[in-house]
Formats: C-alpha cells, sequence, structure tokens
C-alpha cells in the first residue's frame, strides 16, 4: 500500500481548499484504509465518532446510523411505537418523519405550524393527544430551535416520549442548552447538506440505557450480545465459531454506520464549530440584506436561542405587496447572478403518498384500529398551509465568501429593482 505522503501528493492537485472535506478527512479515511495501522484496529471509526458526540453534548450513549431516517426508525421503535400508537409531529417538515411511524405500524399526528418561526405550534398539541399518543417527534426547521420548555411540559403531564429531530440543527441551542439533549431521545443527519456531512449516515443520543440497548439492537440486526455502550466491534469472534451460538433475539435492521462514513463525520464533526460560525456569518449577511425590506420576513427564534442556520428561510410578501410573484423574485434573483434558493417542503400531510395512501392494506392493516385514521387534505393545518407557498430558504452552507457575496449582492439588487419599478409604476 502506498505511504500516507504519497497518496496526498497524488491527490493534491485535485483537492479542493475550498471543498467540503479540508479538515482531517483524508487523514482519517487513510487511516480507515491502512487495515494494518494499529489505533484504526484498536477502536473502531463509530466508536470514535460516538465517544466525541457523547462529550460535546454532554450524553450518556451515542448510536451511529446509515442516515437521519433510520435513527427516527431507531427511536420510535425504542419509544416502544407499535401497531394503532399515534405519533405527534410537526406538518412542515421531510416526509421521513412520517415515514418512521408507518413502519411502525404507527399513525402519524400532524401539528400546525407557528406563524412566525415555522416549528410545530405547542398550543396546538395538546388538542391532538389521545389515549394512543405514545410519543412526539419535535424538529428544529432550518436549525431554529422548537419551544422545547413548553413541549417538554406536556410531554411530562401525558407521559410521552420526546424524540428530537436535530437533523438541521447541529450546534442550535434552546436557552443555552444544546438542541438534542432535551428531549427523551434525538436524531442527527450527516446527509450531504447538513452541517457536518459523511454523505449519508446519522447518529442518536440519549441517557437513557434501555432506549439507548434498543436503539443499538435495533440498529444493528437484533444481536443479542449488543449494548448501549456497545457497537458491532463488541461482536465475539470466538462465541460466531461456536455452531450452536444463538445470534438474535429481537428484530433489527442493519442501521450501521459504515466505518468510512463515520471516519468522514468524526473529521468534519472535530470542525463543526467554524462550519456553524461560517453559517451565522451568512445568516447576519442575509439579515443586514434584508433590514430594510418589510416584505421579505426572516424566520424567528425563540427567545435566548442560537441558530446554527442549516438555511436562511424568509417569507415572502413580494406578491401582496407589489404583485411580484415568488417565481417571478425566483427567476429574477438568478438573472442577477444569484446561487439560487428552495421552496419550502409540501407539507407532510399533502404529499400524494399521504393523501392517496398506498400503505394501507400493506404496511398498514384495514382494520378497525385505524379506522378514520388518515383523514388527511386541505384545511388539516391552515397555517402551515398558508405560510409554506410563501417560504423561500436561502444556503448558508458556502465554503467560498466569494460565491456567498456574490449571492448577497444578486439579492439586494433584486430587491432594489422590484421596489424602483413598482415606485416608477406608482408615479405614472
Amino acid at each position: 500500500m502506498k505511504s500516507k505522503k504519497t497518496i496526498k501528493n497524488l491527490i493534491k492537485p485535485i483537492f479542493n481548499p475550498n471543498g467540503k472535506f479540508n479538515g482531517k478527512e483524508l487523514e482519517y479515511v487513510m487511516e480507515y484504509l491502512n487495515t494494518e495501522n494499529s489505533k484504526t484496529n484498536n477502536k473502531t471509526w463509530s466508536e470514535k465518532l460516538e465517544k466525541a458526540f457523547c462529550k460535546k453534548f454532554n450524553m450518556k450513549y451515542a448510536i451511529g446510523h446509515n442516515s437521519g431516517t433510520s435513527t427516527l426508525h431507531s427511536c420510535l421503535y425504542a419509544a416502544d411505537v407499535g401497531a394503532g400508537d399515534e405519533v405527534i409531529m410537526p406538518t412542515y417538515t421531510v416526509i421521513c418523519l412520517a415515514f418512521a411511524a408507518l413502519h411502525q405500524n404507527a399513525v402519524p399526528v400532524f401539528v400546525d405550524s407557528d406563524l412566525d418561526n415555522f416549528n410545530m405550534d405547542p398550543d396546538l398539541i395538546e388538542e391532538k393527544i389521545t389515549k394512543k399518543t405514545k410519543a412526539i417527534i419535535v424538529v428544529h426547521m432550518h436549525g431554529v430551535p422548537a419551544k422545547m420548555n413548553e413541549i417538554m411540559k406536556i410531554a411530562k403531564k401525558y407521559k410521552l416520549i420526546v424524540i428530537e429531530d436535530c437533523a438541521q440543527s447541529l450546534l442550535s441551542k434552546y436557552k443555552g442548552r444544546l438542541t438534542g439533549t432535551i428531549g427523551h431521545m434525538s436524531s442527527f443527519s450527516f446527509e450531504t447538506k447538513k452541517q457536518i456531512t459523511s454523505g449519508q449516515g446519522g447518529i442518536v443520543l440519549t441517557s437513557n440505557k434501555i432506549f439507548a440497548e434498543r436503539i443499538r439492537k435495533h440498529a444493528g440486526l437484533g444481536y443479542k450480545i449488543l449494548k448501549a455502550e456497545a457497537g458491532v466491534g463488541s461482536l465475539l469472534p470466538r462465541q460466531f465459531q461456536n455452531p450452536d451460538f444463538k445470534r438474535h433475539d429481537s428484530l433489527g435492521y442493519n442501521y450501521r454506520i459504515p466505518e468510512i462514513c463515520a471516519a468522514l463525520a468524526l473529521a468534519q464533526f472535530e470542525r463543526s464549530k467554524k462550519l456553524t460560525d461560517r453559517r451565522n456569518i451568512i445568516a447576519s449577511m442575509y439579515l443586514d440584506a434584508l433590514r430594510a425590506c418589510d416584505w421579505i420576513v426572516p424566520q424567528k427564534s425563540p427567545t435566548n436561542c442560537y441558530n446554527s442556520h442549516w438555511s436562511f428561510a424568509v417569507k415572502y410578501y413580494g406578491k401582496e405587496k407589489y404583485n411580484f410573484s415568488w417565481r417571478k423574485f425566483y427567476d429574477l434573483f438568478n438573472k442577477n447572478g444569484g446561487d439560487s434558493f428552495f421552496g419550502a417542503v409540501s407539507l407532510q400531510h399533502l404529499e400524494d403518498v399521504m393523501l392517496k395512501k398506498p400503505f394501507l392494506g400493506k404496511y398498514i392493516p384495514k382494520n378497525n384500529i385505524y379506522k378514520n385514521k388518515f383523514n388527511y387534505g386541505i384545511g388539516t393545518c391552515p397555517v402551515a398551509e398558508s405560510i409554506q407557498p410563501l417560504i423561500m430558504v436561502f444556503k448558508c452552507g458556502y465554503r467560498d465568501m466569494r460565491i456567498a457575496r456574490k449571492s448577497l449582492n444578486a439579492l439586494k439588487k433584486t430587491i432594489n429593482q422590484i421596489e424602483k419599478q413598482c415606485k416608477k409604476n406608482n408615479d405614472h
């Protein structure tokens, strides 16, 4: 095998200093590839990653996964969510929350959004709780923390399990506490667009030993010797060599994070503060650009919170004020040299899969315990339905600040053009 120095020299000409992986990623991957490396043999990369997360978040257990969707599935399994149970969740988020519940034969129960911060409105949770409610999944959309004090109070009153979805909120803080440390379990994603990435991957945090062991076994094919603290590295070769050894005592999936992804994620996590600090600088640039604009309104954070800015989300009222549509703004922004932006994801309860319900009779049996449980449609979550078409999601993950500044200049130019054109039309 080529030496580390030789491989680095071969890669150097194509290695982009502004790329995603310009920390210790290359070094760690090379250590992983060097199968004779004693450091790698003594401790797996997934173990190193899990220990790093435990230390940073001051949590007892961390369990690596292959995605931020499998993490949610494992959390629901650990919460003992099963057939006919109900899982409360926001409608404004990606569909994987509903899918995780459905794969546990449970019912997604959608809660409307807060008008200003876009997250689940805590004031609307209690009316959704029934005797079948088992858990609440909270999402910190775009990096903005949800109102956790109110949600945890409700959960305690009704003895419900709270799962924090922190896929977009790595290092965000709610009143001094890191998101992911407030609920009973928390889920993180390392998908390619997140604050840190390993291409794909995820991790679950909890300080509850029972939950941790259930999650570990659920993600590890139900191997009976897996424990809360011990990953796949704890599997004992001598026991496996015995033909009489029974390996599995519970149902599970192969949700384990690949070691090469764990190595990448660890290198990214070690510089996560630097990465999120840069996102906040870019977010402050957006705020400055919008300071005098009253028809583009930024998403609001609860008081005493820190947003790690997976993205910068706003509500667009240009159609209402200037009869200038969302789509026309998008086209003009791009024409002015902007780096595009995204619309809000479709609301979970209005996705085709939730309206057409192809899962009935397959994942979800057609019987009385599910009767009238999937009556989703227009009007289910009116606030979210009103703001979803208005939302613009601007990028904060720029690694080259020149591109970020170019996009910000395009935003300012677009706003000025629309306002000047409106003034000109009014003068005539």
